[in-house]
């Protein structure tokens, strides 16, 4: 099988070629930590989850990064409004690094509760200013920036394919039309790439820099880090479908300015909205839900995975209290099934152990081959989770076998069936165990991308935390030392 991927830019399916055959460079849009991830947003970070889980199971070596921005990021994406974390900070007291930090810990620990592996490498913007600095100097040198108004812009009108992947034509862009004035802006669409006092007197954090002291726009951010971890050139960047018109734009624009190198992005994913009543979830809207609304609500996070699972992420969800807990007792019933059946594949290893005779397999093969032909074809989790179901009802199919396929299916669907199938050590919490089955599963795609360097790492980091791992013909068991 290939891999597919749906590229928002050419809007079509595409056979997943990487840069370096065998590795995936993929930069995936964190949070802005000003206020608590709503449940739309954790919809994109389930697709980025799934796509990693995915692309490692198909055998590539991932690195996934992804940026913090506690600064820079201003509550319109068109250089107007307030600075998100300034205003979060004054409502609550607190300093910006105060509220970045909290917020930051809650983001993880939602993304933790939700079963989302933690990127490799995890970037916040205020530790990469110079890295945005020397970015914009490269520009500058190329003659794709000036100065109005004490700001330093990127000049739209000197990179002719702007816009090319939001389908953007410069000639209808007119100032005003959606965008608010800015009348040092030489076109509509003009950003900024520094901001000095001219925005606010009082920014809380600023940064010397060639063009006077000041802070970044927001989209600097994202190119100046993804460059640095990435590369020049990478292979999948993703976000949502809101990011396409300005921040991605923005992003390409001045990447491909300051490098000369195009496509800086081959392939670029973006999930649509989680809508509530029909209308987009929005923290500034004031229509949003915690993870923790739901956990309150009765539910656990691992609910919410699965709902979010039924949907295509191309497709708009629409979320109610109703379909959740459609979702809750789908994923009851799920755990049940793979309880009962870890029950038989026991009674059958028994008897067959008795008997000399070892027990029947492969039936499951065909089940495994259409869960990757699903996943390969730009990531369909509902039919992913179709042949899971599928595998559950079939008779034919013998216990043990079918077990070890379900908890290989589950390293994609993270849904701690493991936890139904062998249940934890007493006085283990849930977030260890999830945890402890993450740093399992990238071991397991580790050994079968044939890096035994990190497969042995992540052995060895798990051994001095006291967890032992042991593989086996059903799989990697773990156990505390």
């Amino acid at each position: 099988m290939t891999f597919t991927l749906y590229n928002t830019l050419g809007r079509e399916l595409q056979v997943f070629r990487p840069i370096v055959p065998g590795k995936a460079g993929f930069y995936g849009c964190g949070p802005t930590v000003y206020a608590y991830a709503h449940i739309g947003n954790m919809r994109a970070y389930v697709l980025h989850d799934i796509l990693v889980r995915s692309l490692r199971r198909a055998g590539f070596d991932v690195t996934h990064v992804m940026n913090i921005t506690d600064v820079g990021h201003l509550s319109g994406d068109n250089d107007e409004g307030e600075d998100k974390m300034v205003k979060s900070a004054g409502e609550r007291g607190q300093s910006v690094l105060e509220i970045a930090r909290f917020y930051t810990d809650a983001f993880f620990k939602d993304s933790s509760r939700m079963n989302i592996l933690r990127p490799t490498v995890v970037c916040r913007a205020t530790e990469h200013i110079e890295d945005m600095i020397a970015l914009i100097r490269r520009m500058e040198e190329k003659g794709f920036t000036y100065e109005a108004g004490g700001n330093l812009y990127f000049d739209t009108a000197r990179f002719p394919s702007y816009g090319e992947m939001a389908l953007l034509r410069l000639e209808n862009q007119k100032a005003g039309a959606r965008i608010e004035v800015d009348h040092n802006k030489r076109n509509a669409r003009d950003f900024v790439l520094w901001f000095t006092k001219s925005k606010f007197e009082n920014q809380a954090l600023v940064w010397d820099s060639p063009w006077g002291r000041g802070y970044p726009g927001w989209h600097i951010e994202c190119s100046a880090m993804s460059i640095k971890y990435l590369g020049e050139q990478f292979d999948i960047h993703a976000g949502g479908i809101d990011h396409i018109s300005v921040h991605h734009t923005n992003e390409t624009a001045q990447s491909e300015a300051a490098t000369g190198k195009s496509p800086w992005v081959r392939y670029w994913l973006h999930n649509e909205f989680l809508v509530l009543d029909r209308e987009k979830m929005s923290k500034s809207a004031g229509t949003f839900l915690t993870l923790q609304n739901l956990v309150d609500a009765g539910f656990d996070p691992l609910d919410y995975r699965y709902f979010l699972l039924g949907g295509h992420y191309r497709s708009q969800l629409q979320f109610s209290w109703e379909s959740l807990e459609g979702a809750k007792n789908a994923r009851k019933s799920l755990v049940e099934r793979v309880k009962n059946l870890a029950g038989r594949a026991e009674k059958r290893a028994q008897a067959a152990a008795n008997s000399g005779d070892g027990p029947a397999s492969g039936a499951q093969a065909a089940y495994l081959e259409a869960f990757d032909a699903a996943l390969e074809n730009d990531l369909s989790t509902p039919k992913a989770l179709a042949e899971l179901w599928g595998l559950l009802r079939d008779p034919n199919v013998e216990p043990g076998g079918a077990l070890r396929a379900v908890l290989d299916m589950d390293g994609v669907l993270g849904l701690d069936l493991k936890e139904a199938s062998s249940p934890p050590a007493e006085g283990e919490d849930k977030e260890t165990i999830r945890e402890i089955e993450s740093l399992v599963g990238e071991r397991n795609a580790a050994k079968k991308a044939k890096d035994f360097v990190k497969a042995d790492g992540i052995r060895d980091s798990l051994k001095e935390k006291g967890v032992i791992l042991e593989d086996g013909p059903s799989g990697t068991r773990w156990r505390r030392a």
